[in-house]
């Protein structure tokens, strides 16, 4: 078996208890892909006994790796997305991070028992739908799709936007606010989620148009098909705004025209069978975290 792991190299120091990990990855003997300078920054924390061979990049992992682990938070995971792109690559995240929807596992959890999981593959593979930006321009080159959202907001806070939004051809609405969001129902629990979207279980096959502080109060997010064709068209004193794709963005002339639509290619998450998404989000969001209870 062959596993690549990747995480972000930063100052901080390792989590505490990611050695049993990797102990019992050298137990199995389970290769493992790293970039030899994620290499060297594991081993500032972890003794690796596994077989390691080296990657340039993480895009050299399509067609070799069995699987992906990364380590780190949401953020983290939704990175790879760029590296595993249409390849069916599973992806685990375990959560060295905060919150964690997305990287369920724990450090503790993936120490005791993920290893044995992968091995005797007792895991559920969720299949996460993308939404996807084309423009003339093509903004973000061969990787134009997100996990989470697509968001469309001004760069700065002199002036709100107009824009104009259409779906499938039919006139939706002028929304007069901050930016809007596109989300997956995966992305349901990220930004849609603190600008007052809902949640939305992430086998749904919807797109969640959520406004970034509407002028009109009356404006509320709307839950539409997946198979749908969003055009968004801006109108403004501004000459540019800002597109992002989860984390990535560019800035785009104010006269863009942007079309919106699902990706072919779904993404395979792992999840464990006792890591339902009504678990997930009963603990992460605390529901019935309450006194009375």
């Amino acid at each position: 078996m062959k596993v690549a792991i990747y995480g972000r190299i930063t100052e901080k120091k390792l989590p505490e208890g990611l050695q049993p990990l990797f102990d019992k990855l050298g137990q199995h003997e389970i290769e493992l892909l790293l970039t030899e300078d994620f290499q060297a920054y594991l081993e500032q924390g972890v003794t690796i006994r596994s077989r390691v061979k080296a990657l340039r990049d993480y895009n050299e992992m399509r067609g070799q790796a069995d699987y992906l682990l990364t380590l780190g938070g949401d953020g983290t995971l939704l990175e790879t997305i760029a590296f595993v792109r249409n390849s069916g690559i599973p992806v685990l995240g375990i959560n060295t991070g905060r919150l964690g929807f997305l990287a369920a596992v724990s450090v503790e959890e993936a120490g005791r028992e993920l290893v044995e999981r992968l091995v005797k593959r007792d895991y559920t593979i969720d299949k996460r739908s993308l939404v996807k930006l084309e423009t003339q321009e093509n903004l973000f080159g061969e990787v134009n799709y997100a996990l989470n959202e697509f968001t469309l907001q001004r760069k700065d806070s002199s002036a709100m936007m107009t824009i104009h939004a259409t779906v499938n051809g039919q006139f939706l609405n002028s929304y007069w606010a901050d930016g809007l969001i596109i989300a997956t129902p995966t992305g349901s629990t990220a930004y849609s989620l603190s600008c007052g979207g809902p949640l939305v279980v992430p086998d749904a096959k919807s797109f969640i148009i959520t406004p970034l502080s509407p002028h009109n109060l009356n404006v509320r997010p709307l839950i539409i098909p997946d198979d749908s064709v969003i055009e968004l068209q801006v109108e403004g004193r501004i000459s540019h705004y800002l597109t992002t794709l989860d984390a990535r963005m560019e800035t785009v002339p104010c006269d863009t025209k942007l079309t919106i639509r699902k990706e072919d290619f779904k993404i395979s998450l792992i999840r464990f069978n006792d890591k339902h998404f009504f678990q997930i989000i009963r603990e992460k969001l605390l529901w019935g975290h309450d006194k009375r209870n």
